[in-house]
């Protein structure tokens, strides 16, 4: 109980001060107080705004919000979201565009279960479905899931994409972005062993931990100085009676947003006096660069404790995959298995998260693929964001990407695609 009630503590002071900053907001907008010419008011208005709208976002699901998008003809075709495989824990969804035929390129995103929703993959999505048949990984808030529904740990994830795979069909290309790279690639190798012909076309890892111990970084130091018992004693808590997933313990997304923050401390503390200022002064607004950035990072989900630890255990403590000894449902996975899937890694000379050279490391572990069918890329100057949705992604990788997929895009294998929900 005292796990949850620590749990319910973090809520109170996340409630606690959202109050705090509608109340200065209010009381600070008195239309009498206009008669004062003492700024100390309208400060306090935009603090009470800002601090509001950031406690706020904390426990909001961020929607999707694509909408449209302008086909080759320059007609606008609505967007929707559709769910293709609905599982307790995730579900597959597709991006289906209105009035268009199904396109050549048919691509997963793997989104990271890593505190974010999935919807930080949005300005990802939304550069490849001019192109794409877009689907994604949607990963549920732990917190909102019953104990019934069972445990849910990185054996759970694999088979989940294993699953997500075989209803794509064979002549799909998955992207893996981040912490489910390495994941990423056992369910490919899963796949070449129990089920060849449902294998995906090609398999794009971008700035994931395939070999923690190939560049450190603050996040494998941490991997190395804490231990497991500490891990648990530290970090796990158990959902509170507010929520479905009352009794489950979890890894808070509130503690992981602490971590984040506090990697760049000083940054995100200008960045939120600079909004104050602005709101202030009335040069801010609902959707400004400060709000779309901030609306999304600020939005945490709770993972399952059994997904955090054993990922923390397996993939960086044992490093399972880097060692090609990770094990799904008693039998061991072998990356050697992989012989046709052409598979690329992408990195950034600036990641803090997954320094060049943890990802690369995917491709000597993969023994039975032609060189032919391997590629990495390096992006000069680039950060870990910006490898999957900044300014590098847009310009330079991105048509990579592209072009690994339709240099990889053969006539499909002996088993026909399988019919999709909605894609027709």
């Amino acid at each position: 109980m005292r796990f949850m009630a620590t749990y319910d503590l973090m809520e109170s002071v996340r409630n606690t001060s959202e109050w705090m900053g509608a109340t200065a907001r209010a009381m600070a907008s008195y239309p009498v107080f206009a008669l004062s010419v003492n700024p100390m008011l309208s400060l306090t208005a935009a603090w009470g705004e800002v601090t509001e709208r950031t406690f706020s976002r904390m426990i909001t699901k961020p929607d999707w919000g694509i909408r449209s998008i302008v086909g080759p003809e320059g007609q606008d075709h609505l967007v929707d979201v559709k769910t293709i495989v609905d599982k307790p824990f995730g579900n597959l969804i597709q991006f289906f565009v209105r009035r268009r035929e199904p396109m050549a390129r048919r691509v997963l995103l793997v989104a990271p279960m890593s505190g974010h929703y999935a919807t930080l993959l949005r300005s990802t999505v939304m550069s490849l479905l001019p192109d794409c048949d877009v689907f994604v990984t949607d990963w549920h808030n732990a917190r909102d899931i019953p104990v019934s529904a069972g445990k849910f740990d990185v054996e759970d994830y694999t088979l989940y994409l294993v699953d997500f795979m075989r209803a794509l069909g064979p002549d799909a290309h998955i992207i893996a972005i981040c912490q489910p790279a390495p994941l990423a690639l056992a369910a490919t190798a899963y796949l070449a062993a129990e089920d060849p012909a449902a294998q995906p076309r090609s398999l794009t890892l971008i700035g994931g931990p395939i070999d923690p111990d190939a560049a450190a970084t603050e996040v494998t130091d941490f991997g190395r100085r804490v231990t497991m018992g500490q891990l648990e004693e530290t970090a796990i808590q158990r959902v509170g009676f507010k929520y479905k997933g009352a009794g489950r313990m979890v890894y808070p997304g509130l503690l992981q947003l602490q971590s984040f923050i506090s990697m760049n401390a000083e940054r995100h503390g200008q960045a939120f006096f600079d909004q104050i200022l602005r709101v202030a002064r009335g040069e801010a607004s609902d959707h400004d660069a400060h709000n779309r950035f901030y609306d999304e990072y600020l939005a945490v989900m709770d993972m399952t404790a059994e997904f955090y630890l054993s990922t923390v255990d397996r993939i960086f403590k044992k490093r399972e995959i880097a060692r090609n000894s990770f094990v799904v449902g008693g039998t061991r996975v072998d990356l050697g298995k992989i012989t046709d899937v052409a598979v690329k890694t992408v990195e950034g000379t600036n990641d803090d998260i997954s320094a060049p050279g943890q990802c690369v490391a995917a491709l000597k572990l993969l023994t039975g693929l032609p060189d032919s069918k391997k590629a990495s890329h390096l992006e000069e100057g680039a950060g870990h964001y910006g490898i999957f949705a900044g300014k590098s992604w847009r310009l330079n990788i991105r048509p990579l990407v592209l072009n690994f997929i339709d240099a990889n895009a053969a006539a499909p294998r002996a088993r026909g695609r399988p019919r999709i929900v909605g894609a027709n």
